[in-house]
Order: structure tokens, then sequence, then C-alpha cells
């Protein structure tokens, strides 16, 4: 990789082309910066290409606004056509254009003869081409910033998709691969008792879609219809629910007297609202006629990285003197998420004794969870930093949650904050001056205003809003399941997965097993990754296995569970005897309308045909793998249990082995890679437990 200033994107290889054996690269601009320096780079390389070889390709994303730092407007006229005729006038020889809607370009009469216009979904086939191109070539991406799609529909710029995207959890793999075609952070870990699933936050997605593009049968499109809206805070009877709403009765908190400048430290991630609250406060501050700075430290808040916001109040402008809150000095840290407000920069703000934290304890995870599936959020580590810096003057709040449950929008968590703050007398603003900020900003007024004395009431009567948020199904608390009701359980789904025979195959293994390891005296680690691991190879999804998951009505229980009203579903699916491939030689995707559930009830009984001669699907590569994978499971672990008797090292190998298949996630090609790696960490975990073995046979 080269690095550089912005603005000279790809400028380091003019230098370095002649000295490398890299054929050719690639370089990323975004249109502002094409439009401010860019360009420029891009001149110098072409000059370069008439003294030496010189093979790049410059990937120009226009998305109509500055989406790194906030979703502002490019500075100055620049359009996809403008461009277009630039780089043709500039010697560029080959130029494509790619786009989310190729219908802005039925009329090409503005581009430069020779411009190739393709949808999308041919991003990759276009850059494969272009790679190949000698010279300089230029490759422009239409599409605006999915979060700048979002930003705007909230302000009717853009029209709303009418279209949401839902996981089946049941089909679910949990095996990430939609998170690595998206890199998105609305996909959220769902945990259930056979495993951790994905579930979308259909709050923050920005429904650019592209997590569909994942190789798996669980995604499914619901076209019309509306989100569920929350039913939770209307218990008990009319007049006790009036009372509820009743927010004129909410005492005011003691006015904040600004002897000194009072300063608020706000932390988040981008597209959540943060920078919103920093100007609403602002703008508040400006109504009292109070001095107030407001520095929004943004990076890549577009792309859901971290955000803060220095925000300081003083009785005139004068009396402030720098922007950023030093070391120290903040009076209250208002985390509006727990990562970002766990990270070294906001912690060394804190003062033990002066400053209140109030931390919304949500794990939203990051980017980092798109690309592992397995990632932890290390929330007990956070929140105890934060005790550990800020003592008895830090709150915990899950401000999602009851935001969600309250509004129906987890958006509103942060005017939530926003009003437990308030209440606490950590604002040195009035309610009315906060109330009319949010008025003038204009977006969503009612709820924004609604949702900041939610977040007063809860300061007053916590176990309120409370009952009003929390069903019984969540504050019952989850114990750790035995092995013996484990085992209950699994028998029964592989008893609805295909018999009662097939069941008992699983049980009797399981519970030689375990017999094995009592008799070893090791506890029932091993056994439990057996029952877990085991079960997970023999209920592998077939498509008998996904018609049966989308039939027996779990699945319509999930779905209108979160939506209401009139609505419409297809399924993106991709059945081996009818999906084009692409040119890797993997399946495609494509969707199948709601004529499909019928043909789902048909198949899911066709189950007992598993594993026989007249199985529909039994002879593909995929199926004759999954069952090898059973065998060679059992096998694996008859043989690895007489190890057992060397010890303590032998024993954690041996767990490590009945481990291996929790790896393996996924359809079609995804779990095939998923096997390779598995089969390579079981060659390196039996050659060690031979190691051991044979220790032990030199020691004796």
């Amino acid at each position: 990789k080269l690095t550089t200033q912005m603005g000279g994107e790809g400028a380091p290889w003019i230098g370095a082309a002649a000295f490398s054996k890299v054929p050719h690269v690639f370089a990323n601009l975004g249109d502002g910066t094409y439009f401010h320096s860019g360009s420029l780079a891009i001149r110098a390389a072409v000059a370069a290409q008439k003294t030496w070889p010189l093979n790049i390709t410059y990937k120009i994303l226009y998305n109509d606004a500055v989406a790194m730092t906030g979703g502002q407007p490019v500075d100055g006229p620049i359009s996809v056509f403008a461009i277009a005729k630039q780089m043709a006038a500039e010697g560029v020889g080959r130029i494509a254009l790619v786009t989310e809607e190729m219908a802005r370009y039925t009329d090409r009469s503005q581009l430069p003869s020779g411009v190739s216009v393709h949808p999308r979904e041919m991003t990759d086939e276009v850059q494969r081409e272009l790679r190949e191109v000698g010279g300089v070539s230029v490759l422009i991406y239409d599409q605006v910033c999915a979060a700048e799609k979002r930003r705007r529909r909230k302000s009717k710029e853009l029209t709303e998709p009418a279209e949401r995207l839902f996981i089946n959890a049941q089909v679910c793999e949990g095996c990430g691969d939609c998170g690595e075609q998206s890199n998105c952070t609305s996909l959220l870990p769902k945990e259930t008792p056979l495993g951790r699933k994905r579930e979308i936050d259909q709050s923050s997605c920005n429904k650019d879609f592209s997590c569909v593009k994942g190789f798996c049968p669980s995604f499914v499109t619901v076209k019309g219809g509306r989100l569920r809206k929350p039913n939770s805070a209307g218990v008990g009877d009319a007049k006790t629910r009036k009372a509820a709403f009743d927010f004129s009765t909410l005492p005011l908190p003691d006015a904040l007297e600004l002897q000194v400048p009072f300063n608020i430290l706000i932390t988040g991630i981008g597209g959540t609202g943060v920078i919103t609250i920093g100007a609403l406060l602002g703008m508040a501050a400006h109504l009292e006629g109070k001095g107030v700075s407001v520095l929004d430290m943004t990076g890549m808040s577009q792309k859901n990285g971290s955000v803060t916001s220095h925000v300081r109040f003083a009785r005139t402008p004068s009396e402030l003197r720098a922007q950023r809150i030093a070391t120290g000095e903040a009076d209250l840290l208002l985390g509006c998420d727990l990562l970002t407000a766990g990270a070294a920069d906001a912690i060394s703000k804190i003062s033990p004794g002066r400053t209140l934290a109030i931390i919304n304890t949500h794990e939203q995870p990051p980017g980092q969870f798109a690309r592992d599936p397995d990632w932890q959020f290390p929330a007990a580590q956070i929140r105890a930093l934060m005790e550990e810096t800020a003592g008895s003057r830090c709150e915990f709040v899950d401000a999602t949650r009851i935001a969600t449950a309250l509004m129906g929008d987890s958006i509103a968590a942060n005017l939530f904050m926003l009003g437990l703050a308030f209440q606490r007398g950590a604002i040195p603003l009035s309610l009315e001056a906060l109330m009319k900020a949010i008025e003038l900003n204009g977006v969503a007024v009612a709820a924004n205003q609604q949702a900041l004395q939610w977040g007063r009431l809860y300061a007053v009567d916590q176990p309120l809003v409370e009952r009003m948020t929390t069903t019984e199904q969540r504050v019952v608390v989850q114990m750790p399941e035995s092995l013996s009701a484990s085992i209950k359980r699994h028998v029964a789904f592989l008893t609805a997965y295909q018999n009662p025979a097939y069941a008992a195959t699983y049980k009797d293994f399981v519970d030689v097993v375990s017999a094995t390891e009592r008799r070893a005296g090791t506890g029932d680690a091993i056994s439990r990754a057996v029952a877990n691991n085991l079960f997970k190879l023999m209920a592998y999804k077939d498509e008998y296995e996904v018609a049966r998951l989308y039939t027996d009505g779990s699945f319509r229980q999930q779905l209108e569970a979160q939506f209401e009203g009139d609505f419409t579903l297809s399924f993106n699916l991709a059945p081996p005897m009818f999906s084009k491939k692409d040119r890797d030689g993997h399946l495609i995707k494509r969707r199948y309308g709601g004529w499909i559930v019928p043909v789902f009830k048909l198949l899911a009984p066709l189950k007992l045909l598993r594993g026989t001669v007249f199985d529909l699907f039994g002879a593909t590569e995929e199926r004759r793998m999954e069952r090898a994978l059973i065998v060679q499971y059992r096998e694996l672990m008859s043989g690895a249990l007489v190890h057992l008797k060397f010890g303590d090292e032998a024993a954690k190998l041996v767990l490590a082995l009945a481990r291996l298949p929790e790896s393996i996630r996924g359809y079609g090609h995804v779990k095939r890679a998923q096997v390779d790696k598995a089969m390579q960490q079981q060659a390196v975990l039996l050659a060690s437990l031979e190691n051991t073995h044979a220790s032990h046979a030199e020691a004796a």
C-alpha cells in the first residue's frame, strides 16, 4: 500500500511503478477530493505514462456529499458528466461508469464517446477488466452514500423505499458473509439457544440492501407494511396512562450558575444524531444569550466511526478561550455509545468528583463485528473502567432499548439521554430553550421533544419507565442450561428435523462420550461441546430444512412481531438447480416472490427422502460434504477420547477438537471455505495430541 496526502492519491505510484513488480494499482478518490485537488494527481499520472509504463485505475466515488465528515455539500460545481468529460479531455484512455440507477443514463449524449455504463452489481467485473487495461483508466462510481441517503430521507429530500430486509434467525447460520459483503453496522448479533445469529437494526438500517448479497437464504425482502410500533407504554388504566404522559408535572432541576465555564463531552458513533445533540445545545444557548462553543470531532463519522462533540458554556463568549475540553475538565460525559465512551480520549476528560458520566449501555457492535462474526463486545471491561474513573457519579442506562420501546425508533436514544442529563441538573440551559431548539431544528419535532421528556421522567421515576418498557420475557434471568436439558432440546429438534431414529443416533453417541468423560474425571466440557457440535452437523440446513424453517410457523411469528399492515414477501435464494454462477463459480442469488411459500410447504415433508437414493438434492457436492462431516466427526471424537487418560494437556486438545465445528457456518462456497480451515486446524490438533501421547509413552 502507498499512502499519501489527500489530493495526492496515486501520485506515489508515478515514481514507484518503474521499480515495482506489481503490474497495476487502484487509487480511490471522493468527488470532493477530486474537485479540490485530486484531478491534478490524475493529470500527473496521464503525463507520466508517456515516459514509462504506468498502469493505474482511479476509482472516483461520486456520492454528492463530503461523506467522510458529515455529509456537507461538495464545494463547487461538479457532476458525473463533468468528471467524465474532464477525464476524457485530460487524455484518460478508458473510462467506465458504474451506477445504482441505470435509468439516470438512458440519454448518454452528455457522456464522452467510449464511456461504458454498468449497473452496480457489475462493479467487480468492471474492476477486473480495468485492471488489465494499460495506462491510466478511470472508474466513476455514482451512488449517494447510504448514510447520507438516510439523512436526506429523514428531511424528506429523498423518498423512503417501500422495502426492508428481514433475517429469518432460524435459517441464519451466523457466518458473517452478509457483513463481509456490506460492512454494515446495522447487522447486529442475536444470541439464541442455537448459537449467535444476525438481526437487522431497522432503526439504523440505511436501506443500502448490500447485505442481501451474503450467500445465505435467510434474507427476506418485506415490501409495504410498516414497522410495528411498540405497545409497552400503554400499561395500566386510562388514568395511569394520562398521568404517565403528563410531563408538565415533572419538577424542574435547580438552574446551573455559570460562574466558570461548564463543559459537556458527547460521544457516540456517526449516523445516530450525536452532532445533532451538540447543535441543539448550541442553539439553545444562543437563544438564552449565553456564550457557547461546539466543536465536533467527526473523523470517519459517516462510516459509523467515532464521533465526539465538545460543548462549552459560559455567561459570555469572551469567557471561552478554547473550544476543546482539556484533560480532566468535563463536567458531564454524555456517552451515547458504550464503546466510544470508554475510549482513551473520553476517559481522559473525566475528573473524579467533578464529572457526571451518563452512559448508554446498549451494545452497538463496531465495524469490526462485520468482519469478525465471533467478536465479543467488551461491556464488562468498559463498565469497570468507567466506574473506576468516575466513581459514584457514573450512571448506566439502556437508553436505546428504552427509547425504542417508547418511541419505536432507536434514534430517539440520544434525546432521551439529553433529557435524563437535564433532569439530573447537568445541562446549564432552560427546558424552554431546549424545546425551542428542537422546534427550530425542524426534524421530527414532536417525537424529539417527547423523547427528551421521557428522559426527564426516567430521572424522576425510573421504576415507572422500566415497567412501561420491560416485558416479562426480558426480566427472566437466563440460567445456564444443563447438559441433559441441552441434549433433550437437541433430540426434540432432530426428531422434527428428520425422525426419532435419527435423533436417537445423536443421543446414543453423546451418552457414550459423557460416560467416557465421567470415567476420565475431566468434568463435562467435552460432552457439552460434542452435544452442541454433533447436533450442529446433523441438523445441516439443506433445501428440506430451509423449507421447514420457513413454514413451521416460527418465521411468521418473528415477522409479525416486527411488521404490521399490508405487506408482501420475496425470498432471496440461490437454488443449485436453477441458479447461474459468477466468474468464480459461486451461485448467484435472485428474488423469488411469495409464490415460493407453497413450494416450501410441498418441499418440507420430503425430508423423509433425505440421505436416500431418492434424495432430490443429496447428490450435490455440498450435501455429500455435510453427510461426510457427520461421519468424520464421530470417528474423530471416538479416536480422540482414548487420549483423555494422558492428562490435562490431552484433555484440552480433545476439547479443541470437539469444538472445531463451531467455526463451520454458512452455505455453499462460504461453508466450504470454513470446512477447509477447520480441517487444517484439525490436522494441527491431532499432531499435538499424538505428541502428547508419545511424551507419556516415553515417560512410562
